[in-house]
């Protein structure tokens, strides 16, 4: 008999792409999507119920439809798609709180899959090159998106010391980026001229959004308890990763390039939160050893490949002069090729003749003209 999951957060397209993809797996018997609002794009075979993880209605979902699996994918990066920094909050921690309850309750449930992030590390000028999934943030966050991961995954702790029959899977995935992925990371690399901080060359290490796919279906189907850092291999230098978009840039000074961000939030064209910020100013690098000897995945795309996937949606609003060079260097004729010059014939006419020779010093026709 297959699993029956539950997947929150599936009106927004993260969510509704991964529980569609996970309804079409053999060990998989039915997927329940639940969320405030419904998907906008096609669910396939998905059962979608209206349902608020805040609510204790949850509890009688999961009771109802005797899930075995739950995949929390409801934590939000944005308060501007929340309706509000409150909403938000509430949706993330209050939320979280009410699902773990009814999760506590649940006879049925075997195993808990929590979508958690890298910004619970935060981002500051004290942090190692790589973090381990047992290491802790050099600067504790104090508000926003990055505070409310840190609640999240303490209520999930504190729920695996509860119900320690029920295998608890948390995945902090590095920023995920790819062509259909719209994220405070994704909006800024959009922009057509980008501010960076003054002085600085943040490391970026993403996930690409299929591998995002991958290793949820992955956790849901191995059913490996555990912490785990995911992320593509390698790192790409802030700037190498602009010019790679072909992104003209303009650098400030930080406080510039919050005050410009805060523009750019209330226009609702991007979102500089203050850990944004500092993660476009310091970056982020994380150990991903345990993905692949404890939880036995590997993505399919490395953080290079992942920015050159989201390229292809891009216009390029930079790199002229080099666009400018590759068109003259067509244009030029080959260098490897003979250059016929035209001579005057005996009657005035013009004639072609073979490649020009340079006659030795001295010769007829070689002399030098003062």
């Amino acid at each position: 008999m297959g699993k029956v999951v539950l997947v929150t957060g599936v009106s927004r397209d993260l969510g509704r792409t991964f529980a569609r993809s996970l309804a079409g797996d053999p060990g998989v018997d039915r997927v329940i999507g639940v969320d405030v609002v419904p998907p906008r794009g096609d669910v396939g075979d998905v059962s979608f119920i209206r349902a608020d993880i805040r609510n204790p209605v949850i509890a009688k979902v999961i009771a109802k439809e005797d899930v075995d699996t739950v995949v929390h994918m409801s934590v939000i990066a944005t308060p501007g798609t929340a309706g509000g920094r409150n909403t938000m909050k509430e949706l993330n921690v209050i939320g979280t709180m009410q699902l773990l309850a009814a999760c506590q309750r649940a006879t049925s449930l075997q195993h808990l899959v929590v979508k958690s992030t890298t910004t619970v590390y935060g981002a500051s000028n004290r942090d190692p090159a790589m973090f381990t999934e047992d290491m802790q943030p050099r600067r504790a966050p104090r508000s926003g998106y990055a505070k409310d991961v840190a609640e999240v995954e303490s209520y999930v702790r504190g729920f695996a010391r509860r119900r320690p029959d029920v295998r608890v899977t948390t995945l902090r995935c590095a920023n995920v980026l790819g062509p259909a992925v719209v994220s405070p990371l994704t909006s800024y690399l959009r922009l057509p001229v980008v501010p960076t901080v003054i002085g600085y060359d943040a490391r970026l290490q993403v996930l690409h959004e299929q591998d995002l796919y991958g290793v949820l279906q992955h956790a849901v189907r191995e059913e490996v308890a555990g912490t785990f850092n995911v992320a593509g291999d390698g790192i790409l230098m802030l700037s190498q990763a602009l010019r790679r978009l072909q992104r003209p840039t303009v650098p400030m000074p930080a406080l510039a390039v919050g005050r410009i961000g805060k523009l750019l939030r209330q226009a609702r064209v991007a979102d500089f939160s203050p850990e944004q910020l500092a993660f476009l100013t310091y970056g982020r690098g994380v150990d991903t050893t345990r993905m692949r000897t404890q939880l036995g995945f590997e993505p399919t795309m490395t953080t290079a490949e992942a920015f050159a996937d989201f390229a292809t949606t891009l216009t390029p609003t930079g790199g002229r002069a080099e666009r400018v060079l590759a068109a003259l260097s067509q244009a030029l004729p080959d260098p490897d090729e003979p250059v016929l010059e035209a001579v005057a014939g005996p009657e005035g006419a013009e004639q072609a003749t073979g490649p020009r020779a340079v006659p030795a010093h001295g010769a007829p026709g070689g002399a030098e003209h003062g």
